[in-house]
């Protein structure tokens, strides 16, 4: 199994694919990194040869991208950067509420959870 960036990458999916599982890579830049690797972007990750692995892990190392642990860190400290500063887009991140427009009214169930009943039970 390819390990790559702390991620264990799924067996039976292209290599392409497989790599958009590192917070941080998407479909572009994975093509791009197998590229320089002169990786077949189409092959199966259990295919891969450990030489192979060594070199896409080169390859995103050389490469100066943000990837989990530092991405994830960098975008708590700026969420925390502008609750901290009571910005309108911290206050809509402390209350749990969408933060780039959209209504409440009705929608926004996945930000703000179950919906609470109001009053008591009725009969």
């Amino acid at each position: 199994m390819a390990r790559i960036a702390g991620i264990d990458l799924p067996r039976n999916k292209n290599v392409d694919i497989a790599l958009t599982y590192i917070h941080g890579i998407g479909r572009s830049t994975a093509r791009k990194l197998l590229q320089e690797a002169q990786v077949d972007g189409q092959r199966k990750t259990d295919q891969l040869t450990d030489a192979e692995v060594a070199k896409i892990r080169e390859v995103i190392d050389k490469s100066n991208l943000k990837i989990e642990g530092d991405l994830r860190r960098e975008v708590s400290v700026n969420i925390k950067r502008l609750m901290d500063l009571g910005s309108y887009r911290g206050l809509r991140h402390r209350r749990s509420l969408p933060v780039r427009g959209q209504r409440t009214h009705t929608n926004a169930r996945t930000r703000k959870g179950p919906r609470r009943q109001m009053g008591g039970k009725r009969k």
